[in-house]
């Protein structure tokens, strides 16, 4: 839904291409009126055929579904009358939103078609060259595609930024669910503390036997990984027990292990 509307409300009402299928589909709707949503479906159905063997039935399958849904939200959306005329804000907002939801899907396991099926073909066919210069290589030629058809370089540029934007938006919202914090706790009562963090939640602690060097006394420290939003729960439980324990939280930028799922 939120890849939809960045379609069809902000990017194709406002004739921005900024590469994918959704792009082609603009294009198709800018020149013969074939509505965007029955558009997008036809090119990855297109796509999908053409890669069945280098794909295989399991992916072809999942993105088909993906697609399906996608393109149906694109319908609905484009009845939507337009929000804005203002075609830097189309860009700015179409990128946003697009980049938003397609992150959640990568995050999630998940298909949406359009390019992604093109890069995966070429990729076994120039197995040397990383996926991701294979989707630029493929959205260039078709913002490249929209410039001769409508002739018009500003949209043209205007394309390059929602792409760029979508995609900076894609790796911030896979990265910010890869977020988690470090948890470095300085306690007389180290034992008791990991007891209650233990039994009260899904995360393990580690204890280590340290000295304060300004004190010159011996101290535990816990060390534990937390979802953020976890943290401030665990600083009550702390406190609770030692409300002079000194704590420190950390953020960290991925954490692959026991309890923790890595988005890529």
């Amino acid at each position: 839904m939120i890849t939809a509307m960045g379609i069809g409300v902000f990017l194709t009402p406002n004739m921005i291409v900024g590469g994918g299928a959704s792009g082609l589909a603009t294009i198709l709707f800018h020149t013969i009126r074939l509505q965007p949503g029955i558009g997008f479906f036809a090119i990855n159905l297109v796509f999908l055929i053409i890669g069945f063997r280098v794909l295989g039935k399991e992916f072809v399958l999942k993105t088909l579904f993906g697609t399906f849904i996608l393109s149906v939200f694109v319908e609905v959306f484009t009845l939507i009358p337009i929000h804005t005329e203002n075609v830097m804000l189309a860009t700015i907002f179409g990128g946003v939103l697009y980049g938003i939801g397609i992150g959640l899907a990568f995050a999630s396991g998940a298909s949406t078609g359009g390019t992604d099926i093109l890069g995966r073909i070429l990729q076994s066919k120039f197995a040397f060259l990383p996926i991701g210069k294979l989707l630029l290589f493929v959205d260039g030629i078709i913002i490249l595609v929209s410039l001769i058809i409508f002739k018009n370089i500003e949209l043209t540029l205007y394309g390059i930024i929602a792409l760029f934007i979508s995609s900076y938006t894609i790796d911030l919202v896979i990265s910010k669910l890869n977020v988690s914090r470090l948890t470095f706790v300085i306690t007389d009562f180290g034992d008791e503390i990991a007891d209650k963090l233990v039994s009260t939640s899904p995360r393990g602690v580690t204890l280590i036997d340290v000295k304060g060097v300004y004190t010159n006394s011996p101290k535990q420290m816990l060390f534990c990984a937390l979802k953020e939003s976890e943290a401030e729960e665990f600083q009550k439980k702390i406190l609770a027990i030692d409300e002079h324990a000194f704590i420190v939280f950390s953020e960290s930028q991925r954490i692959k292990g026991n309890g923790f799922y890595l988005y890529k």
